[in-house]
């Protein structure tokens, strides 16, 4: 009897974890040979009609795919085997998934349970360590997101973070989103994978699938964390002693040279009265309290599926007063009505508010004077003015604190809406919306206050700052999927368009008086006389139009093809707004042929190889159009009466047009598992080029312009480099299990061509004392590489000044090398001092399970890469020194050959050179935690599935040679790695639950 005739019945069951035990949610159950099909609930409970001789085709992402033979059963339970064949595995890509298998490009997923698992406030920190090539900087600042790059720097004007797709929806960063509500993110690194993106791929593109619900009973769930912040690696500072002893050494250096009755007595008689003084760090700086809370509900029946969560966030900053609260809603919801039809939408809203902490506050905790009181005794702020500290750093930052009063509120709502209809058995089209609107307001108050005599203000002040983004997309795509013997074949192609509008306000108003509440001013109060400061609208506004199409085929799951290209047309390039984008890339997935069919060597083995172009445009809107700007320096006289008419300046030169700024780029991989999958690797190498990249080349001022540059496709800037990913998974007992991972990436940037020729562009003036640049970008070069005087010592004689170079200097002095050999030192002998650009990057990821326990550790660093500690130079008087500082400092002949005198901050001595620049490379245990799982037996009557509580330390161990508080420095383009100001690095301890009824 065949399955045809055979009598239907309806099979009951329930599928398992065949390891851990655990249920398993949304597994797909099908009758093998029909369209007949359902999913697990909740519970990992399933029911579904089927002939009692037929079989059912048991399958679930990352589990190995099961055939089960009914033989008359109404009752089967089935316990899926985790897929150790990582080329089985569905992963995301453009508009789709496929199996890892039928992948041609360099695609790397982290599940969403990785993520939620770190502390991290974004979800971009937590993939830290985790994929190859993947550089993620991160700023401490509460509420703040992480920098991230992709196989390097390959854009210099503009943004040049990668595009971030949420459920199809295309967005600029993923700070609305919540860890718990993220099912997957898939980072796509190559060409081949991101040139379906092409209008915004150039640095890459991270795909993100929010959690939807699935059939079966309600489920709730609760995810919790309470912990504290502590900063680490803490710079230690000079003491009042050591303070009062360096400044009078250094008012004794400015006395050289100078006549006896002019010379500056010392500040401080008796330095050691001091003592220890004030210690600024630990009187600002504090542990932080941070605490997470997130309920979700979902579950859904054959036609409604849901989820629903609602999330909190309460993160104090290490410096008091400073806070970041966030409330974020997840709303999804997906419908059946009739079988060929699929509708649903997905929402995320966030509410945020920070109290700001006011600008430059860390360097003024750096140089503030420990000689000064916090209070006098009569409550008044200690005034650096009274000790003679007035020329230096002229500020009590308690005092700043004090009377900071800014805030920011930020209002955001992001989704879409889908819809899906099967037009024939193979053909699929759908269709999606999704917007992001935006809105961020930021409020500064001044008050009338006196302070020190530096620190007062007479007036106070009240500035709003309104920023509204309103952006949409629509999206239609057909999907044709075709399957005959040995060929696989999926058609797709589709049509796009954007629409990205920004409005920005700006007013300010003088004498307004302080809000009776204590509260920040929510809007001007009547009567005010309020400046506003106005913004071209049409300097923010976007239009995109895209046509896409994309071919996989797959012949013998051995030979892939898949090639794919996107017409965009974007407003940014008017009168030349059109850019084509194609790529391909093929896959000989060799452990499929028969030649291997009797090795006992590998159980997979693929090669693969890719090309493509991309394309970027967050440029700078419209620069083919010549801008003015008002000057008022510049006014005439016009008109009977005559009338003074403010005049204005050309900005910049720009060109005739403007063309794409593209990426080229080839990828070349392998893909192998041994020992019956347990051990997996995959290399790539990859040579990525960004050609016409569009950024600004100084010009002689002489040309008329006020800043002195000229925009245009000026260079062509190489990143090329080599990525490896090694893993282990086994389970020796039923109640063991354990997996280790590491990867790493090798980066070499490098500017191949740019129309200044060899002629330098300087920049890296951020916290650069006496407006000096630190960086530049030359062909042949990494972008934005350090560069000045490479010390080959210090002074230690007046007799060994006379004899060198520099006939200016004085003992304690820093010693150039004259590096062209004129016996002279000037601006031609600055020399390249490090490069800023990471070389290598690196993770070790760990996870063990015995019985209830669960333990993970990732590991992660950088190495061969520079920062530059600006700090230490950028003086404008008696500003503190560190303790490393002081304590290796040249005070006299003998008694250091590498550190200066305290006369660093000099013209000279704080030229840009080798003694600022130092490693930054690092090492560091990015998370440790340990859980435990309640045996779900003794919970069930009780109403509750699961229990588990878990400790979680986060950079609990930094190893680093650096002198300041962290390496981990970003900053923009010509001005990365330069530490003038940085949030410190600090570890998170936390103790949390996750619950699920």
């Amino acid at each position: 009897m065949n399955a045809a005739i055979a009598q239907s019945i309806t099979v009951k069951g329930k599928v398992t974890d065949a390891k851990t035990g655990e249920t398993l949610i949304g597994v797909s159950v099908a009758v093998t040979g029909t369209s007949t099909g359902t999913q697990t609930d909740v519970n990992g409970a399933f029911a579904i009609n089927a002939p009692s001789n037929a079989t059912l085709k048991v399958s679930y992402i990352g589990y190995a795919t099961l055939q089960v033979a009914i033989n008359g059963q109404s009752a089967i339970d089935i316990k899926l085997q985790p897929s150790t064949n990582e080329l089985q595995q569905v992963v995301v890509i453009g508009y789709g998934t496929q199996r890892k298998l039928d992948n041609t490009g360099s695609v790397s997923s982290v599940k969403g349970v990785e993520i939620s698992k770190q502390a991290s406030t974004n979800a971009l920190s937590s993939l830290q360590g985790k994929v190859s090539g993947v550089n993620i900087t991160n700023n401490g600042s509460p509420g703040s997101s992480p920098q991230i790059s992709i196989r390097g720097l390959g854009t210099i004007f503009g943004n040049v973070s990668p595009l971030f797709v949420v459920d199809g929806t295309w967005y600029s960063d993923i700070s609305f989103l919540n860890n718990n509500d993220i099912e997957n993110i898939t980072i796509l690194k190559d060409a081949s994978s991101t040139a379906i993106y092409g209008v915004r791929a150039a640095n890459g593109v991270v795909l993100v699938t929010t959690k939807h619900g699935v059939k079966g009973k309600p489920v709730i769930t609760y995810n919790g964390y309470v912990g504290f912040q502590a900063a680490t690696n803490q710079v230690k500072m000079a003491n009042a002693t050591e303070y009062a002893t360096a400044v009078n050494e250094l008012i004794n250096y400015s006395n050289k040279g100078v006549a006896a009755a002019d010379a500056k007595p010392p500040l401080f008689d008796n330095p050691a009265s001091f003592g220890k003084g004030t210690d600024w760090y630990g009187q600002i700086l504090r542990n932080a309290l941070v605490t997470n809370h997130q309920v979700s509900l979902s579950g859904g029946s054959d036609k409604v599926t849901y989820n629903y969560s609602f999330g909190y966030l309460d993160q104090d900053g290490l410096v008091r007063n400073n806070n970041y609260q966030r409330y974020t809603l997840h709303f999804s919801n997906d419908f059946t009505p009739i079988k060929a039809l699929k509708v649903g939408y997905s929402a995320n809203g966030v509410f945020s508010t920070s109290k700001d902490i006011p600008g430059g506050i860390f360097h003024q905790l750096y140089s503030a004077a420990p000689t000064l009181p916090v209070f006098y005794k009569d409550g008044a702020y200690g005034d650096p003015a009274d000790y003679g500290t007035g020329n230096g750093n002229n500020f009590n930052p308690e005092a700043t604190l004090d009377f900071n009063n800014a805030k920011t509120i930020t209002h955001r709502l992001t989704g879409d809406v889908h819809a899906e209809l099967a037009i024939l058995k193979n053909l699929k089209f759908r269709t999606s919306f999704g917007g992001d609107l935006g809105q961020v307001e930021s409020r500064i108050y001044s008050p009338v206050y006196k302070a020190t005599i530096a620190q007062t203000r007479t007036i106070s002040n009240l500035d709003i700052t309104h920023n509204e983004t309103r952006n949409w997309i629509w999206e239609n795509t057909l999907t044709y999927d075709y399957k005959v013997k040995d060929h696989k074949l999926t058609a797709l192609v589709g049509y796009s368009a954007q629409n990205n509008r920004v409005y920005q306000n700006e007013a300010k108003a003088d004498n307004v008086p302080y809000s009776s509440s204590g509260n920040l001013h929510t809007s001007f109060p009547d009567g005010a006389n309020v400046t506003f400061i106005p913004t071209a609208a049409d300097q923010l506004h976007t239009r995109t139009l895209s046509q896409f199409g994309r071919v996989n085929y797959s012949f013998k799951d051995k030979y892939l093809l898949n090639a794919s290209i996107r017409r965009d047309g974007a407003s940014q390039f008017y009168p030349n707004p059109y850019g084509w984008f194609p790529s391909i890339g093929g896959g000989w997935v060799i452990t499929n042929e028969e030649f291997m069919k009797g090795q006992h060597i590998f159980d997979n083995l693929k090669l693969r190889g890719s090309w493509g172009k991309v394309g970027n445009s967050v440029v700078p809107i419209n620069p083919s159009i010549q801008t003015v700007s008002a000057d008022p320096y510049l006014t005439a006289i016009f008109g009977n009466p005559q009338v003074p008419t403010q005049g204005g300046s050309i900005n910049t030169v720009v060109p005739p047009f403007i063309v794409w700024e593209k990426g080229v780029s080839s990828d070349f991989g392998i893909e192998g598992a041994f020992l019956n999958n347990r051990l997996s690797f995959e290399a790539d190498y990859y040579n990525r080029r960004t050609e016409d990249a569009i950024f600004a080349i100084p010009i002689l001022a002489s040309v008329g312009t006020n800043s002195g540059s000229i925009i245009g496709n000026q260079a062509t800037i190489q990143n090329r480099g080599f990525e490896f990913v090694l893993s282990w998974k086994d389970q020796p007992t039923k109640e063991f299990s354990y997996s280790f991972s590491g990867n790493i990436g090798v980066n070499t940037n490098k500017v191949l061509d740019v129309q200044s020729g060899k002629n330098p562009i300087y920049s890296g003036g951020n916290g650069i004392a006496n407006g000096n640049l630190a960086t530049r970008t030359v062909v042949g070069e990494p972008i934005g590489e350090f560069y000045g005087y490479k010390v080959t010592g210090v002074f230690q004689t007046v007799a060994e000044v006379a004899a060198s170079n520099q006939k200016n200097a004085q003992p304690g002095d820093f010693i150039y090398q004259d590096m062209n050999g004129d016996h002279s030192i000037d601006s031609r002998d600055r020399t390249v001092l490090g490069n800023p650009n990471p070389k290598i990057s690196y993770g070790f990821n760990t996870a063990f399970t015995y019985k209830q326990f669960d333990l993970a550790i990732d590991l992660q660093g950088v190495a061969d890469v520079s920062v530059y500690n600006a700090n230490i130079g950028f003086r404008f008087g008696n500003e503190n020194f560190t303790q490393d500082f002081y304590d290796h400092r040249w005070h006299g002949a003998g008694t250091s050959t590498t550190y200066p005198s305290t006369n660093v901050g000099s013209n000279d001595n704080s030229k840009p050179n080798s003694f600022f620049v130092e490693s930054g490379a690092y090492f560091r245990v990015r998370n440790a935690q340990l859980g435990y799982t309640l045996p779900g037996n003794s919970l069930r009557k009780y109403g509750v599935q699961r229990i588990r509580f878990y400790a979680n330390a986060q950079n609990a161990i930094n190893i680093f040679g650096y002198k300041g508080f962290t390496p981990e420095i970003g900053g923009g383009v010509g001005n990365l790695g330069i530490d003038s100001e940085v949030y410190p690095l600090f570890a998170t301890y936390n103790f949390g639950v996750n619950v699920t009824f």
